[in-house]
C-alpha cells in the first residue's frame, strides 16, 4: 500500500486542528442523498434513502422501479431550490479551500491519506482502495479538489478507518463525477456538471449533488446518513471553515 510522503504527512499533522467537522456545511442540502440540475435519471432496483430532488430542472425517470426511502421527492419546488443554492455555497467555500498536498497526476488508489486538502489541477482516478485514516480523530475533515472530473475503475473502494466519518468526506468535482460498476464510494460528492454512478456502485455516507446537469443511476445503493437532528447544535460551519483556512494561510 502506497503512504503520503513523510513530509506532507507531518504538514498536515501540524494542522491538524485546523481540518475539523463540518456540520452544517451543506446547509438544506444536507438532507438529499441525490440532488440534479436538469434531470435524475435511473435503471433497475435503485434504493435512496434521503430525500430526491431537481432544481432547475423537473424531470424524474426510474422511480419505480427504483424507491425512496426515509426521505421526499423534490422535483422544481422551492425545496430543491434553496438545497442547490446550498450546494452551489458550499461547492465555492469547499473549492477555496488552500490545498494541503498538490496531488495531480496521482492516482488515489493504494493510497493512505490522513485529513487535509488534497488538490488535482484536472482529473483525479481511484484505481482500486483509497484509505482514509482520521488518525483517531472522529471530526477529521477530508476534502478533495478536482479542476475536472472524477473517476473511478471497477471495483473501486473508498475506505475509512481510525474513527474517519464518510460524512467528512467532501469530493469538490469541477466537471463530473462517474463511479464505475461496483465501486464502493463515501463521502459527498459536489459536481458542477453531473454524476454518474454505473451498475451496483454505492454511495454509502455521502451524496450526490450535481450542480447543473443530471444524476444518472443503474441499481445503485445511496444512503445520505448524518442528516442533523433539527435544532441540533452545529460545531462548524461554512464560516469556520473560512476561518480555519485563513488562520492556516497566515502560518
Amino acid at each position: 500500500m502506497k503512504i503520503v510522503p513523510m513530509g506532507v504527512l507531518a504538514m498536515l499533522s501540524a494542522m491538524s486542528p485546523q481540518f475539523q467537522a463540518r456540520a452544517g456545511i451543506l446547509g438544506s442540502a444536507e438532507q438529499f442523498a441525490v440532488l440534479g440540475g436538469s434531470t435524475v435519471t435511473n435503471t433497475g432496483p435503485t434504493v435512496i434513502t434521503g430525500s430526491l430532488g431537481v432544481w432547475p430542472g423537473t424531470a424524474l425517470t426510474g422511480f419505480p422501479p427504483g424507491i425512496v426511502l426515509d426521505g421526499s421527492i423534490h422535483l422544481g419546488d422551492a425545496v430543491a431550490q434553496q438545497a442547490q443554492s446550498d450546494v452551489t455555497t458550499a461547492y465555492n467555500s469547499l473549492a477555496s479551500m488552500a490545498p494541503t498536498a498538490d496531488m495531480t497526476g496521482t492516482d488515489l488508489g493504494g493510497l493512505t491519506l490522513i485529513p487535509g486538502v488534497y488538490f488535482f489541477a484536472s482529473s483525479a482516478f481511484l484505481t482500486g482502495t483509497l484509505t482514509l485514516d482520521a488518525q483517531g480523530d472522529p471530526d477529521a475533515l477530508f476534502v478533495f479538489q478536482m479542476g475536472s472530473t472524477l473517476t473511478t475503475a471497477p471495483n473501486s473502494t473508498v475506505l475509512t478507518i481510525n474513527s474517519a466519518d464518510a460524512c467528512d468526506v467532501y469530493w469538490q468535482v469541477g466537471s463530473s463525477a462517474t463511479l464505475d460498476v461496483d465501486t464502493a464510494f463515501q463521502g459527498n460528492i459536489l459536481a458542477l456538471t453531473s454524476i454518474t454512478l454505473n451498475t451496483r456502485a454505492t454511495l454509502i455516507e455521502g451524496r450526490a449533488l450535481a450542480r447543473n446537469g443530471a444524476v444518472t443511476m443503474d441499481s445503485n445503493q445511496i444512503l445520505a446518513g448524518c442528516i442533523p437532528t433539527p435544532g441540533a447544535a452545529i460545531s462548524l460551519g461554512l464560516a469556520s471553515l473560512a476561518a480555519a483556512t485563513n488562520r492556516r494561510r497566515k502560518h
